[in-house]
């Protein structure tokens, strides 16, 4: 929603600006230039990413119309989820998760937290960790050392979609420059005509560096510092993960190990720790 609110301000704010300023607003018509730059645009685009890329980008894009999934509320239930776990664990044994670790879709744990389901990517996360404490064959540091190599592997696939919006925003203007420069020979080849009708040409030759300009820095760019926000929530997720589960297997107790994650999260999303525990209370009353 915001996405569209930023795209309304820019487009009034130009628009009406050059409204405002006593311009004409059908003289920025030009079908053929947009066929131009955005064609050129798309063209760069397919050639310059392969088939994973293009799939990634495309996957990602609609996710900048929707509002962040990363909230408050569902750093919490990871939190309370860990809490669980981790204190079953305690009291029964690593071999008493091992169901749950096997087929949380089944798990009485797991199943409390439906937002947690939904992200098929941290409960993979988690649970592959989870069964590697179960098996036990291996330490705090090399556990570590895998959960830091996973987390910057997602974060580069992550950041496929980034480079591909960011290099089109940064092309588009070279491609308004070409749609201008062909204006410009389409003009130089008519210089027989009456001035007015020339300066009707120039103008609409420069419509192109215009449009050029707007959709870089006022429509694509801006997409791609929004999905590189994005990317950096969805990474704290996993961190919050990997802190937890690193403070437990060097035999901090839950409540202790849960606070360990609390304190990695965003200031704008970390809850208190009286309110991590009361919910953390009520879901296990549940």
């Amino acid at each position: 929603m915001l996405v569209i609110v930023g795209y309304l301000v820019v487009a009034l704010c130009v628009f009406g600006g050059y409204a405002l300023a006593g311009g004409y607003l059908a003289a920025l018509w030009h079908p053929i230039e947009l066929i131009i730059i955005g064609g050129g645009a798309i063209g760069a685009f397919v050639v310059g990413n392969n088939s994973k890329a293009l799939k990634a980008t495309l996957n990602a894009l609609p996710t900048v119309f929707k509002g962040s999934k990363y909230t408050r509320a569902l750093y919490l239930d990871m939190m309370a989820l860990l809490y669980e776990l981790l204190t079953k664990i305690r009291k029964e044994g690593l071999m008493s998760i091992e169901a749950d670790v096997d087929s949380p879709e089944n798990s009485p744990l797991f199943t409390k937290y439906p937002a947690i389901m939904a992200d098929h990517h941290i409960v993979e996360f988690l649970t592959d960790y989870l069964r590697l404490m179960v098996s036990g064959s291996m330490n705090a540091f090399e556990i570590e050392n895998l959960m830091d190599n996973e987390i910057e592997t997602h974060h580069h696939e992550g950041e496929v979609p980034v480079h591909a919006v960011g290099k089109v925003g940064d092309g588009l203007p070279a491609f308004g420059i070409i749609a201008a420069v062909m204006g410009v020979v389409k003009t130089m080849g008519s210089v027989g005509l009456p001035p007015a009708e020339l300066g009707i040409l120039i103008g609409a030759a420069l419509t192109g560096t215009f449009i050029g300009i707007l959709l870089a820095y006022g429509f694509v760019s801006p997409l791609a510092t929004l999905l590189e926000q994005k990317l950096h929530e969805s990474t704290k997720m996993f961190q919050c993960v990997k802190v937890t589960l690193l403070a437990s297997i060097n035999g901090y107790a839950p409540a202790i190990a849960v606070e360990f994650g609390r304190k990695v999260l965003f200031s704008t999303e970390r809850p208190s720790f009286i309110e991590l525990e009361e919910h953390v209370k009520g879901a296990r009353s549940r």
